[in-house]
């Protein structure tokens, strides 16, 4: 988000979400205007030509006031800038750059992107079928969970359990890989609902859906945010394995294939 028009007409940026500075340097991005205009832009440390600032490139920090966006029109103040329909507030948006190959798929935003989409892809297998959930169920799709409030409100008052689709991180020390589905049994606020977290692996065991348990130290989830917000129901998380979380993310088809069966089978459950 724009945090600032600077003096020489490009902007100081705002971050929304936990990603870092260096993940998005050099990122062609969108600033998206009041009026509905979109400008192009990219984010740039503000002193980026080698030939300019020698070592200070590699040295200088890559943080909020080192970081800029160089916009893509000729703007070289802050009263061009504004001319442009610019204004504090407005939203930035980084390319995705998705791509798929040899069953990879790679983007930025696979968190949460994977898990909307492996959990429309379960609503449209049953639909194709002509099946129903066997419980009344509820889907929410959170544009607020990477801010921490996302599931903290919205959902029907005779709710009895929340199965949480969120990524899996892959990493060192992590059992996640990105061609498995991911059961989340404890993240940064405490362990999940351990019984219906058991629940999950026997409907898994039961399909013969090939999946993960794991722990993530550095993790919340719209799961948390229901328990902040007073919510007294039984929690799980599930999601496919993600590479590089916060980054320029991949994952795998099978990760995303075998998440979206795990949802079908928990939705046909007793």
């Amino acid at each position: 988000m724009v945090k600032e028009i600077k003096a020489n007409g490009r902007l100081k940026l705002t971050q929304l979400g936990g990603y870092a500075w260096n993940t998005v340097e050099g990122e062609g991005c969108t600033v998206f205007t009041q009026s509905g205009k979109t400008v192009r832009g990219s984010l740039l440390l503000t002193k980026a030509s080698a030939h300019v600032y020698s070592k200070q490139v590699n040295e200088l920090s890559r943080e909020t006031d080192n970081m800029e966006v160089r916009l893509d029109a000729r703007t070289t103040n802050a009263e061009q800038t504004r001319a442009l329909g610019i204004q504090v507030g407005d939203f930035v948006a980084f390319d995705p750059r998705l791509e798929t190959n040899e069953g990879f798929v790679r983007s930025r935003y696979l968190d949460d992107k994977a898990g909307v989409a492996c959990v429309l892809a379960a609503i449209k297998a049953l639909h194709d079928q002509g099946l129903r959930p066997r419980q009344t169920t509820t889907f929410l799709i959170s544009n607020y969970e990477e801010v921490g409030h996302g599931a903290a409100s919205g959902f029907p008052p005779d709710l009895a359990e929340l199965l949480v689709v969120d990524m899996a991180a892959v990493g060192e020390g992590q059992t996640s890989d990105e061609f498995h589905v991911s059961l989340c049994v404890k993240d940064s606020g405490g362990p999940y609902h351990h019984e219906f977290s058991q629940k999950l692996r026997s409907i898994a065991d039961q399909a013969a859906i090939a999946y993960k348990v794991d722990t993530y130290p550095y993790y919340g989830s719209d799961g948390e945010a229901y328990w902040r917000a007073g919510g007294d129901v039984a929690v799980a998380l599930i999601g496919p394995g993600v590479d590089a979380s916060h980054n320029y993310e991949r994952t795998h088809l099978e990760a995303l294939l075998a998440t979206t069966q795990w949802i079908v089978a928990y939705l046909l459950s007793e």
